[in-house]
């Protein structure tokens, strides 16, 4: 699965509302959006699912990734971060939801961390190769 962007994505954010929640399987869902007619998919399509009556999410049928956020009444569509080809060059300037925001989130960037070569032994990294959608063509 993939697709192109033909504007840079605005309004990137990060939601911390229960559906984005479950929609994600994660403390919140990092998005940013681009006109409608500025996407488009160049491999395969994206699954969907109507989270309510009035959003729509898109997720790749193949590996499960959350790919899109989509108001039915908007021409707009918000892909999720995560899945962009660079997503370091997408910082997010603001965020919803925070009724629903998990108290464990303010703690995270304090928490102690290593790299996946230090935690993985050394045999299993040549089988820990993604098999998720590719960053580049």
């Amino acid at each position: 699965m993939r697709y192109a962007l033909y504007s840079v994505p605005t309004e990137p954010s990060i939601c911390h509302c229960r559906m984005c929640q479950k929609a994600f399987g994660n403390y919140f869902a990092a998005l940013a959006g681009v006109p409608m007619a500025d996407l488009a998919w160049t491999r395969g399509r994206p699954g969907t699912f109507d989270s309510s009556e009035l959003v729509e999410r898109g997720f790749c049928r193949d590996c499960g990734t959350p790919l899109f956020f989509r108001y039915r009444n908007r021409d707009r569509i918000s892909v999720s971060i995560g899945s962009l080809d660079e997503p370091a060059r997408v910082k997010p300037t603001t965020q919803y939801g925070i009724e629903s925001r998990l108290p464990a989130f303010f703690e995270l960037a304090s928490l102690p961390g290593e790299t996946t070569e230090e935690g993985t032994p050394a045999e299993w990294l040549p089988k820990m190769a993604s098999r998720q959608h590719p960053d580049h063509d």
